[in-house]
């Protein structure tokens, strides 16, 4: 199995964790984010995985209750305002993948500090997909191409698979293997044009209790598979 580059979480179960402990929703996310905290942390030390994306807030998360997407914009602000300094002893640089609208000033201004404080580090990358769509970030890269089209920028022979991916949100590596967490077995729009050819694992563990002994087993998972990318193994 070639080498683990790119994994990409889809982060989901928080509030069936809280439900099944007679817990609030909120309680939920907020031992979601101490156990993505950990795993981030965990990635970045003890593994050579280059990017690692996390499915944190999809554009249908608006569709939930004003008290609980209040409650998870506050939860992102609060951590994102003091995640700079962890990571910077870490060298991790963040990123984030998705649209602005309909997110407020304050949150979107919170995402940009934090990238810009991590601008220039080194080592594993985490793109956190917040207001994110797979559908829309198709959509939004494809208009990109035909107001490039229009201007006279490109011609349509210069359209190709790789040029196109230039055009999404953040120019990083396909995705080799997509985790879910919580027994669902979807997709759920995440990644769409860059999990092509990845992998799937989904886990029964809710995301609150997938700590960093399921997160290893799951990439051990991954290197006992057999990706032939359409061709035959020899």
């Amino acid at each position: 199995m070639e080498k683990l580059r790119h994994v990409a979480i889809i982060v989901d179960g928080n509030g069936r964790w809280a439900k099944k402990r007679g817990k609030i929703r909120s309680e939920g996310h907020l031992a979601g984010s101490k156990m993505l905290e950990r795993i981030i942390l965990h990635a970045s030390r003890k593994t050579d995985i280059e990017v690692l994306s996390l499915y944190v807030f999809s554009t249908e998360n608006f569709k939930r209750s004003k008290d609980e997407v209040d409650y998870l914009m506050n939860l992102f602000m609060k951590w994102f305002s003091v995640s700079s300094k962890k990571y910077k002893k870490d060298d991790i640089k963040i990123i984030f993948s998705g649209r602005k609208e309909p997110l407020s000033d304050e949150v979107y201004s919170s995402m940009k500090k934090l990238e810009e404080r991590t601008k220039d580090h080194k080592g594993l990358i985490v793109n956190f997909c917040l207001n994110y769509g797979g559908r829309a970030e198709i959509v939004d890269a494809s208009k990109k191409i035909a107001n490039e089209l229009k201007e006279g920028l490109i011609e349509e022979k210069d359209i190709t698979e790789e040029y196109f991916s230039t055009k999404l949100y953040n120019k990083l590596p396909d995705v080799d293997y997509v985790i879910r967490t919580s027994g669902e077995q979807r997709i759920s729009n995440f990644l769409l044009w860059e999990i092509s050819y990845a992998e799937f694992l989904f886990t029964p563990e809710y995301f609150p209790d997938f700590d960093e002994k399921c997160f290893d087993r799951a990439i051990e998972e991954y290197y006992n598979r057999d990706r032939r990318f359409g061709n035959v193994k020899k």
